[in-house]
């Protein structure tokens, strides 16, 4: 039963579209496929997914400069796959809003669980709660991912939003990096605490230069905690 959602698949391995194709379509999706990065692109504005599968090796363009396409005019969904050695290029990946990535060799059953619990957590009919946290000089609505900090709209992404909004609607409460992990990505998540450090790294880079009445907090040894000034 088709469930509405395509996939583009990013790869230049004709294999993979296969395997995970007919996983995917077992599943109820629909797929595209891209075989190169100019391909990916071109595709990503024709097609406009719903989620993206990007391999950070491919030819004409690396999966870091078709994920940092992307997110400079999409908030879609990405999880990278990666080779067992890449962790550097995985973190750069994560740096750019990557969110999830996936170590080959990989199953397509463990691919599509993936699929499923990231599009779960930017489903807006259903799984999101339609809520707005209000802080001094910030707005976070989760509904449609939108933050604006005095008035002004900033580009988070989907991962960053969430975890401000985690934040923002505990403020003065430490939370650690295992259970950001779990509340964010879901505990169907594979990955390890640095992508919360990631996140967070982001979303700092991204805040006006200006006096905020509010910040994130490190606490060493522990985790993260929004604080008002």
């Amino acid at each position: 039963m088709a469930n509405g959602k395509e996939i583009l698949i990013c790869d230049d391995q004709p294999m993979i579209h296969e395997t995970l194709g007919v996983y995917l379509e077992n599943e109820g999706f629909t797929y595209c496929s891209a075989y190169d990065g100019d391909q990916a692109l071109q595709m990503f504005d024709s097609k406009k997914p719903d989620l993206v599968i990007l391999d950070l090796m491919m030819p004409k363009k690396s999966g870091i400069e078709v994920c940092r396409g992307i997110r400079a005019k999409s908030r879609t969904p990405i999880i990278m796959l990666t080779a067992k050695g890449e962790e550097i290029d995985r973190i750069v990946g994560l740096e750019l809003g990557a969110d999830d990535y996936i170590v080959k060799p990989f199953s397509a059953r463990e691919v599509v669980a993936r699929i499923k619990a990231v599009l779960r957590r930017f489903n807006t009919d259903g799984g999101v709660q339609s809520q707005v946290i209000r802080r001094p000089g910030l707005e976070i609505n989760i509904a449609n991912y939108d933050v604006r900090i005095n008035g002004e709209s900033i580009p988070f992404t989907p991962k960053e939003v969430e975890i401000l909004y985690l934040l923002a609607s505990n403020p003065g409460r430490v939370f650690d990096r295992e259970h950001i992990l779990s509340k964010v990505w879901g505990y169907d998540f594979f990955g390890d605490t640095r992508a919360v450090d990631t996140q967070i790294k982001r979303i700092r880079q991204k805040l006006p230069d200006e006096d905020l009445s509010w910040s994130i907090k490190t606490v060493y040894g522990v985790g993260y905690k929004f604080e008002v000034c």
